[in-house]
């Protein structure tokens, strides 16, 4: 009884010691509470209450509303301005009404289990600020496995780690509007695996990261070698529409060639522009369509000069084990971008198979021709360009692919997307964790909702008011849904809006510059010519 008794003493010490919220009011549940508020209180903040045994409960706050009894119902301007003399007289005028979701008893939470109570909380009980110690021993794990990638919204003092095994075994997708820092936490997560040393592939389309620095980061210019295409997927990479179907089968006949898959440099070109040639004068009825077939390999030929290269080695042994490699897609179009990726991707996911399949097998057998001995996380920028809701692409077929089997063989899929809206429900639904950052498009917020167990309507509607670099976690890389500001990476310049008027200005001074070097060297010019006369 005394060691009861001590124990109720201590956690009434610790309750006075720590900042009163409210007191629960209204209908309660397991899951949910509202609280009076003796303040507005933000979103994403950690709220505890104690149950009548004692046992201490973590919420957190989804929303907050403000009501002024005076200035309700105000039918014109001047009632306004007496009811707020009235309203600033009265200390109980205000009203904060906070919605608080349960997320389970602290104590078990500290153990990374999710256990609600069985009997709602009673209404009466106070509502206390959670102590940054017990939210440290939640979010900010000692484990090497978690790193850290923000803080905590409301309390900058709490650091934010994710688990890197469950998002590679997991899936993530990182959703937002453009310019809220979706490019800046990829970076922010790719550093932190570029110290463990992990690897990590990139798929730049915009080149984002270029301005990555550190060890263990590997920059790759991405290329096809035509030689290892099929006939539709080169077809697709010289820009030859899919419903132009002589061209295709034009182009079919002429690639498909063992001899021609053998030949590289200018000699694979030369071939398979004699092959089309030959077609077009075989059979008269396809000269036209071989004529066009000619142009369109010459044309690309004369702008993808540093994309298409027959004499290329496989592009994905580019790769290194243990970086961070960002391939370069700038140069690329849609289509070629596609086509690439999928290659690489799958290419991966093979390597990876092999990998664990030659696990199984003997030590002694060789394991050279295996890329990827250990997992990797793979990311794709743009993915609702990639993988759109009601069209069917290479990359969404592999990529849909990997977020099925990709656990089994330790290949994480990323995919970073400002327009979830048009990206393809069934991936998004397979990635197990989620970054949410600000989202105002209605019919965004509803697919990232149907998508996703761990999302409720009362958050959703929190997103439009989140700033650049805040983002809502959730999902198995972390313990607990949480509201975070993400570390921003100093050297990070691309991604940022640009500032025009700056740039306007700066051309200007060069131009004027330039103009005023001339007129000197002119000058000087005169005067020189003048001495030696």
């Amino acid at each position: 009884m005394r060691r009861e008794a001590n124990k109720l003493q201590n956690d009434s010490k610790m309750t006075i010691n720590t900042e009163l919220l409210g007191v629960v009011i209204g209908v309660t549940k397991p899951g949910y509470i509202t609280f009076e508020g003796k303040e507005p209180v933000g979103l994403g903040e950690y709220i505890t209450i104690t149950d009548g045994i004692q046992k201490r409960i973590l919420g957190v706050v989804e929303s907050c509303s403000i009501k002024s009894d005076a200035l309700d119902e105000i039918s014109n301007f001047e009632e306004a301005l007496e009811s707020k003399v009235v309203a600033e007289i009265n200390k109980r005028d205000k009203s904060f009404k906070v919605n608080v979701k349960i997320l389970g008893m602290l104590d078990m939470l500290k153990k990374s289990k999710a256990i609600l109570p069985e009997i709602p909380p009673l209404p009466g009980t106070e509502v206390y600020r959670a102590n940054k110690d017990d939210l440290k021993d939640i979010f900010d794990s000692e484990d090497e496995s978690w790193l850290k990638i923000g803080t905590l919204l409301r309390n900058a003092n709490v650091n934010v780690r994710v688990n890197i095994n469950r998002l590679t075994t997991r899936h993530l997708g990182i959703l937002a509007m453009t310019g809220m820092g979706k490019s800046n936490l990829v970076s922010v997560i790719a550093k932190s695996i570029a110290k463990i040393p992990g690897t990590m592939v990139i798929f730049d389309y915009h080149d984002e990261y270029r301005f990555l620095q550190g060890e263990n980061i590997n920059f790759v210019q991405a290329q096809i070698n035509p030689r290892l295409l099929t006939s539709d997927k080169f077809g697709e990479v010289i820009e030859i529409r899919e419903n132009a179907d002589i061209q295709n089968t034009i182009l079919l006949k002429a690639y498909d060639n063992d001899d021609l898959k053998k030949k590289i440099g200018d000699n694979f070109w030369e071939e398979l522009e004699k092959n089309v040639k030959d077609i077009g004068f075989r059979e008269k009825r396809f000269a036209s369509s071989a004529d066009r077939v000619l142009d369109k390999i010459k044309e690309a030929r004369r702008r993808f000069d540093s994309i298409l290269i027959p004499n290329a080695s496989d592009p994905v042994s580019q790769i290194r084990e243990g970086c961070i490699n960002i391939i370069n897609l700038i140069e690329f179009t849609e289509k070629q971008a596609n086509v690439a990726i999928s290659f690489y991707l799958e290419s991966i996911l093979y390597h990876r198979k092999l990998s664990k399949s030659q696990s199984f097998r003997s030590n002694y057998e060789s394991t050279d021709q295996i890329l990827f001995h250990s997992p990797v996380i793979v990311v794709i920028e743009e993915a609702h360009v990639f993988m759109p809701k009601n069209e069917n692409t290479d990359t969404k077929y592999i990529a849909s692919k990997v977020a099925r089997e990709g656990r089994k063989f330790g290949v994480g899929l990323v995919i970073v997307s400002q327009r979830p809206r048009t990206l393809d429900p069934n991936v998004l639904s397979q990635m197990g964790s989620l970054a949410i950052m600000k989202l105002v498009q209605q019919e965004d917020q509803s697919q990232i909702e149907s998508s996703s167990e761990s999302i409720n309507g009362k958050i959703i509607e929190q997103l439009p008011s989140l700033n650049p670099g805040e983002a809502l976690l959730v999902g198995q890389w972390v313990n607990l849904p949480s509201f975070i500001r993400i570390d921003e990476i100093v050297e990070r310049t691309m991604g940022k809006d640009p500032e025009p008027v700056n740039e306007w200005k700066n051309i200007k001074e060069k131009k004027d510059m330039s103009i005023e070097d001339s007129r000197m060297y002119i000058r000087e010019d005169y005067i020189e010519e003048e001495y030696i006369e």
